[in-house]
Parts: C-alpha cells; sequence; structure tokens
C-alpha cells in the first residue's frame, strides 16, 4: 500500500493469540517478536487507521488445561484474564516505545495497572488515535478472548475482525499436517460452524454473524502481512455472512 491509498477499513479490531508472542520460545514473552507485532500494528496505525487489540493469554496460562489437570474452572479462568492483563502491558510498553499512544483497557478493574472498561470512554481514545487492548476478556468465565474480541469489536462498532494466525487463512485441515489441505477464500459463518473450521470459537463466531461482523484470517508470520491485508493485498479468508 502506498502513503496515498486509503484503507479499506476505518477502525478494526485485531486479535492475535498469547501464543503468537512467544516467538520460538516454549513460554512466556520473547520481546523481539512482541516487539515485531508491534511494528505491524503501528505501520497500520500510521495509515489513520484506528486500532482496539484483544491478545490471549496462553503463552503464560491456559483456563481449559488449568481446569483439566483438576483446578476449579472459574479460578483458572480467572487466572487465564490476569495473563491477557500481562500481555496487554507488554504490547502497550512495546507500541509506546514507537511512539504510539496506547491504552490497555480492563474488564476486571485493577486500577494500578490500567483502565476499567467504559465503553464511551474507550471510543473517545479510538477517535484520539490510541491503540485500544482490551484485557481480562469478557471479565467472566467460561467466555473466551475469541468471544471477548467479537464483543468489543461490535461494542466499539469496528468494521471487521483481523485474526493474525500461524497460516494464511482457514483450512479444511491442517495444512502444517495435510499438503493437500485446501486453502477457502471466503467462507461462510454457518459453514465455519458446521464444518467446525475452528477459526474461533462458536459463541464468537456465533455473535459475528448476528451483528454481520467479517472476519478477516492471516498470517501474523508474515512481515507486512496486515498492512498488506488492509490493502486488499496478500493471501487470507474472509468469513462473512
Amino acid at each position: 500500500m502506498t502513503d496515498t491509498q486509503k484503507p479499506a477499513f476505518r477502525r478494526v479490531m485485531l486479535k492475535i493469540s498469547g501464543e503468537a508472542l512467544m516467538g520460538n520460545t516454549a513460554f512466556g514473552l520473547h520481546p523481539p517478536t512482541v516487539e515485531r507485532i508491534a511494528r505491524e500494528v503501528k505501520s497500520v496505525h500510521d495509515l489513520g487507521v484506528e486500532i482496539c487489540m484483544v491478545i490471549g493469554g496462553g503463552n503464560i496460562f491456559r483456563g481449559l488445561s488449568g481446569s483439566a489437570q483438576g483446578m476449579e474452572r472459574t479460578t483458572a479462568d480467572y487466572m487465564g484474564m490476569l495473563a491477557t492483563v500481562m500481555n496487554a502491558l507488554a504490547m502497550q510498553s512495546a507500541l509506546e516505545e514507537l511512539g504510539v499512544f496506547t491504552r490497555v483497557i480492563s474488564a476486571i478493574p485493577m486500577d494500578q495497572v490500567c483502565e476499567p472498561y467504559i465503553r464511551r470512554r474507550a471510543v473517545r481514545h479510538l477517535e484520539k488515535q490510541r491503540v485500544c487492548i482490551f484485557a481480562a476478556g469478557t471479565g467472566n468465565p467460561y467466555f473466551t478472548t475469541d468471544t471477548a474480541a467479537t464483543l468489543r469489536a461490535n461494542e466499539m462498532s469496528c468494521e471487521a475482525i483481523f485474526k493474525g494466525t500461524k497460516v494464511d487463512g482457514v483450512y479444511d485441515k491442517d495444512p502444517k499436517k495435510f499438503p493437500d489441505a485446501k486453502r477457502y477464500e471466503t467462507v461462510t459463518y454457518d459453514e465455519v460452524l458446521a464444518k467446525h473450521l475452528g477459526v474461533m470459537d462458536a459463541s464468537a463466531i456465533a455473535l459475528a454473524r448476528d451483528n454481520n461482523l467479517p472476519i478477516i484470517v492471516f498470517s501474523l508470520d508474515e512481515p507486512g502481512g496486515l498492512r498488506g491485508i488492509l490493502a486488499g493485498e496478500g493471501t487470507s479468508t474472509r468469513v462473512h455472512g
């Protein structure tokens, strides 16, 4: 995209997994990887796009796996929410190092480290070209960060959700295991649910479908990928009605 071209979207939600921040490490945060993703976000922010973000917590703690090991599910989910706050603070630090004003907004109040979620205040941050990172999921157990991203995207009137993954779209089976896996250019919400394509969990897909919010799945590992996808270039899959 040249600087004279206008991006296709004015306000977007970027959803990335906590594992995306690990780089090649087995656990936790890999600062060079966090910085690389922050640079991707900055390149889009520089075009005038208003950006919301939701980052998972699986690189630190995943509620479902904690529950599977015998921990009470609600407690495990709250621990997972706290992990997302840690990731959000790391991304905020990386973005502000690049000169991008950023606000971490938590569904669980923790006033010493970030803002509580107040919808109108968050909208105002976006209007002032601040990146808003929504942390702690929805603030409720049994809901994933995919559902939180879809909920916040609707509340913020985002025009699309961009889901950054390890692969360049949605496939009918795992392309890393099956060389003959077929990538979809476009796929409907109902197909995703019926074929269990694993784009997001079912409640997130249903919420996006009910509000006709497109989901664009692209590779976060491709340099310049997010900026390119916004310009209608590169490889991705669009989930729509």
